[in-house]
């Protein structure tokens, strides 16, 4: 999968810590290789519904998935908004 800088991504799995889940979109802002052979990782930046900068994270490649034609967006209550 080859993905570009400031394109949006999904998660594909739930980032507990930083209170986001599985299918919370992203944008990535930067690639990360791995210091010794492992998964290349991104640097992603997490936006609320009002488009204000609410997380940067990194997270391996696999966590990632490009967004389709078939999917919707919706929204929900970010908890560390809380």
């Amino acid at each position: 999968m080859s993905l570009e800088l400031y394109q949006q991504v999904a998660l594909s799995r739930d980032f507990p810590d930083h209170h986001l889940r599985k299918g919370d979109i992203a944008t990535l802002i930067d690639r990360v290789p791995h210091p010794t052979e492992g998964e290349a990782g991104y640097i992603l930046e997490i936006f609320n519904a009002v488009g204000e900068s609410v997380a940067v994270m990194a997270v391996p490649a696999s966590a990632v998935e490009t967004l389709r034609s078939d999917e919707i967006l919706t929204v929900r209550q970010w908890a560390e908004a809380s």
